[in-house]
């Protein structure tokens, strides 16, 4: 497959950001939500609601996450779906981020690179969500791929999903980072791709907007990371203005912060979404600002 040349992706996300602000919409065509739109709840209706989310967005976010799994329980037309969707964000100069969570072994997880990184791959994005819990350096022949050909991924280290807690804080007793969390010993794995970047970098962290209360279990400083933050929970999964402020303390403009339902509720009206877009992406982007000061 043909390699990519052009900016890496930290620096395209980055300038986007500055440009946007540091909201992401997340595109989610949850069942309920096609039904509430008047959409029929299959891979057209996730095409129709993500087409609208778009538009939403664009001009609006500094990205798109597609949750990949809303369009595969549709099969071969979901993906098709999905397909449709990256092609038109990529007409319009949307920065996209594929949520699949992917992670294995080297020797299977190679193939995800084939679907997402390369010029010809069918769903290219410009970045995708990765899991470590095989070992973070099982990841790693699939982050070379990525920045190979500037496209960037996002490691799950301190999710905004309670039950994640226990294994996230958990201590590691061998390795590298024996005696630390298992969550440091994946955001320093993953910052070492970013320890030569001049600009943000393109290998970033997953870390929850509603994790305030046990943050400092995970042993993580996300003040300390120079890669981006990909940041779930905020509205409608609980986290407010306040818990960014908490949990972003001292980050410096690397804070991607993602909003999906709260946004989707005000649709299909394409003024409604673009106006909810707008007021929350102030939001959001006020309460960085004060994090940052702090």
């Amino acid at each position: 497959m043909e390699r990519m040349s052009g900016e890496d992706f930290g620096r395209r996300l980055s300038r986007s950001m500055a440009t946007y602000g540091p909201l992401c919409i997340g595109i989610d065509p949850h069942k309920n939500i096609l039904s509430q739109w008047g959409y029929n709840v299959d891979a057209e209706g996730a095409e129709l609601f993500s087409m609208r989310m778009l538009q939403a967005a664009n001009g609006r976010a500094a990205a798109v996450k597609f949750q990949s799994s809303m369009f595969e329980r549709y099969g071969s037309r979901g993906f098709e779906a999905l397909e449709h969707v990256l092609y038109a964000a990529r007409q319009m100069g949307v920065i996209t981020i594929v949520d699949c969570l992917h992670g294995g072994l080297p020797t299977t997880i190679s193939a995800i690179g084939d679907a997402y990184f390369y010029p010809d791959s069918p769903m290219l994005a410009d970045a995708i969500t990765l899991l470590p819990y095989y070992g973070a350096r099982s990841l790693s022949g699939l982050i070379t791929t990525a920045l190979k050909n500037q496209r960037g991924v996002f490691v799950a280290s301190l999710t905004s999903n309670q039950e994640g807690a226990s294994l996230q804080t958990a201590i590691r007793q061998s390795g590298d980072y024996a005696g630390h969390t298992v969550a440091y010993g994946i955001a320093k794995n993953a910052q070492k791709y970013n320890a030569s970047s001049r600009s943000m970098g393109s290998v970033g962290l997953i870390i929850g907007a509603n994790i305030g209360q046990w943050m400092q279990d995970g042993g993580v400083d996300p003040s300390q990371f120079t890669g981006p933050i990909l940041s779930p929970g905020y509205g409608w999964q609980g986290a407010e203005a306040a818990d960014l402020r908490t949990v972003f303390k001292g980050t410096q403009s690397n804070v991607l912060v993602t909003v999906s339902r709260y946004i989707a509720t005000h649709g299909p009206d394409i003024s409604s979404l673009a106006a909810a877009t707008e007021s929350i992406a102030l939001d959001v982007r006020q309460a960085l600002v004060e994090a940052m000061g702090e």
